[in-house]
């Protein structure tokens, strides 16, 4: 499932460039998700970065949103999805931060900022070479035997 979350969230980034509508990143997180057997988070989203702290625009993880606006040169956003192997719905500690799914099935979220330009985003918070950490392959049963695959895919 972590693997599936950054799955998501790079296909979301590759199917950024200006002009794309807002409301279609939920399209490409939820295809994926769902064909990996995981479900999407539908309260929290993507959103702009500026003057207000998670001000306009949002960008919703789930398909058929009805977020409106397309991508413009200049535009700063985030993509975060928060995908589960349970429950689509959440509920907040008392400390008003800590979000969990109702059924306390595990869930996983990664985020990053992108800047939109002439020809596509630039990922303002992209790993460097030497960053600790990054995609790890799947392992997949074929035939009863363990295969490693590289970016989770085949």
């Amino acid at each position: 499932m972590v693997e599936t979350t950054r799955e998501c969230l790079d296909l979301a980034i590759a199917h950024a460039k200006p002009g794309v509508k807002f409301s279609s990143f939920g399209d490409v997180i939820q295809k994926h998700a769902e064909s990996r057997g995981v479900g999407v988070v539908k309260t929290y989203c993507g959103h702009g970065v500026g003057e207000l702290f998670h001000g306009a625009p949002n960008v919703p993880h789930y398909a058929k949103n009805k977020a409106v606006g397309k991508l413009a040169p200049g535009m700063t956003f985030t993509i975060e999805p928060m995908i589960t192997l349970g429950s689509w719905k959440d509920k907040t500690w008392p400390d008003d931060w800590t979000s969990v799914t109702v059924d306390g099935r595990q869930s996983a979220q990664f985020e990053h900022t992108l800047l939109v330009t002439e020809t596509g985003v630039e990922v303002l918070t992209a790993r460097q070479e030497d960053s600790p950490g990054g995609p790890i392959p799947l392992i997949e049963k074929t035939n009863g035997n363990a295969e490693a695959h590289a970016n989770g895919t085949s």
